[in-house]
């Protein structure tokens, strides 16, 4: 099938990738003619596992193109998926002016019946105003469908490739048929294509993320119930996850979440509830949570250290998540900023995001070329992301080249009787 995916970014990249990888003839394209000139020359400008092979394979296959031309690529393709940015705006609704300007694009280069494909996650309502501006801009046949993402940072390519579920909005038979014929070879092992109306399928995305952030935040509020009563929040988690009407997904505490996805897509579903009359109370207090809980690190190192002027502090871990690059509202950024005020000296390492937080911090933080040089006469050292490589450190190694045995642990990766036995002050959350 001959496709286009307008929009280069973190979704468009991997989804043009991975439906060139199952045969398909895959246009990218991108208003940013840098971007498509490093892209057509096999440079992928994000971290994700197993991406950039993909993008080399199957442009040496030539299944995979790279463009700057949407209305040449939309005359030669079946399907048009738009996959391109909504940025929230100051209220926290997500900005679709990105989406509806690729359709007007897509409807004036229009020569025949297309199908597009909204790929962007979007508040309810949208599919709806991209069907009016094509209409407005063409007097061809066209169906519109929405199809949310459900890919996680780190995992993505494995996410597409090997789905839990493909949700697409159709209102015709025609586009649901065609867009099953395109998933089709994604879901032999069983994983089903949902099929419904536009409005619920928008909705489902904003749903899924938002129940998963409302769990991380709910086990904020366990882990800072436990400190204060002298639980343990893994004992505490381990009963909770194996009540099978709950499951282990997204029960570990820690300093918040981050990202592009839960942040936005929480404040855009208050947004649109709000919008439509109604108050969505729950999602209010997770935000609320999420946000005090990014600051709980700091907190504990004031209340531990007292004066941080002049302290020499190492972070481990800078991006929101291990297996990514992205630092996207990471909760090290609030840590490291709340330190910076307090004038402490910051040495930071991350196995891929040193080069977003070069553009975030410009000199005020030094960066470490490895993990152990990060603490070299450190005061203490903060853990921001379970990198795997942070997991099992040489504790002896670290105690020679810190200047205080003192360890803040956002991830909570140490057991805490180990880590006393190697001579460390250890602070976790709920522990």
């Amino acid at each position: 099938m001959k496709i286009a995916v307008a929009g280069t970014g973190y979704v468009g990249l991997v989804v043009g990738a991975c439906l060139a990888e199952n045969g398909n003839d895959v246009v990218c394209v991108d208003v940013d003619a840098k971007k498509i000139r490093s892209l057509r020359q096999g440079r992928v400008p994000i971290y994700e596992p197993g991406l950039d092979e993909l993008v080399r394979r199957n442009q040496t296959e030539q299944r995979l193109r790279f463009s700057t031309a949407l209305g040449r690529t939309t005359r030669a393709a079946e399907v048009i998926f738009i996959a391109v940015g909504t940025p929230p705006d100051e209220d926290g609704s997500a900005d679709v002016q990105y989406v509806l300007g690729a359709a007007r694009q897509i409807a004036r280069a229009m020569d025949g019946y297309r199908v597009i494909a909204i790929k962007s996650t979007v508040p309810v309502g949208t599919a709806a105003r991209v069907r009016d501006t094509i209409s407005e801009h063409t007097e061809h046949p066209f169906s519109v469908v929405s199809n949310p993402e459900f890919l996680k940072q780190g995992s993505a390519v494995n996410d597409f490739l090997k789905p839990d579920r493909v949700v697409i909005g159709a209102d015709d038979e025609r586009a649901a048929e065609l867009m099953r014929s395109v998933y089709g070879p994604l879901t032999r092992t069983g994983a089903p294509i949902i099929v419904m109306d536009n409005p619920s399928a928008e909705l489902s995305k904003y749903a899924a993320n938002a129940m998963l952030a409302t769990r991380v935040s709910f086990m904020n509020e366990v882990a800072n119930v436990c400190e204060r009563v002298g639980a343990n929040v893994d004992h505490v988690r381990r009963v909770v996850a194996s009540d099978s009407r709950i499951g282990p997904s997204f029960l570990f505490p820690g300093v918040g979440y981050g990202g592009s996805c839960f942040p936005k897509d929480v404040q855009a579903l208050v947004r649109s509830s709000r919008d439509a009359g109604y108050d969505f109370r729950v999602l209010e207090a997770v935000e609320a949570v999420n946000a005090t809980q990014k600051r709980r690190l700091f907190q504990k190192m004031t209340d531990e250290i007292g004066v941080l002027r002049g302290k020499r502090i190492a972070v481990w871990g800078l991006a929101f998540k291990p297996r990514t690059d992205d630092m996207r509202e990471a909760p090290s950024i609030v840590t490291i900023e709340a330190l910076l005020t307090a004038g402490a000296k910051v040495v930071a390492y991350d196995p891929e995001a040193q080069r977003s937080a070069r553009r975030i911090f410009g000199s005020r933080l030094t960066l470490a070329r490895r993990s152990y040089d990060a603490l070299k006469g450190a005061d203490a050292l903060v853990i921001m992301t379970e990198w795997s490589e942070f997991r099992e450190p040489d504790f002896a190694r670290m105690r020679t080249l810190m200047q205080t045995p003192l360890i803040f642990d956002g991830r909570n990766l140490f057991d805490t009787a180990q880590i006393s036995a190697h001579g460390f002050a250890y602070h976790s959350i709920g522990r």
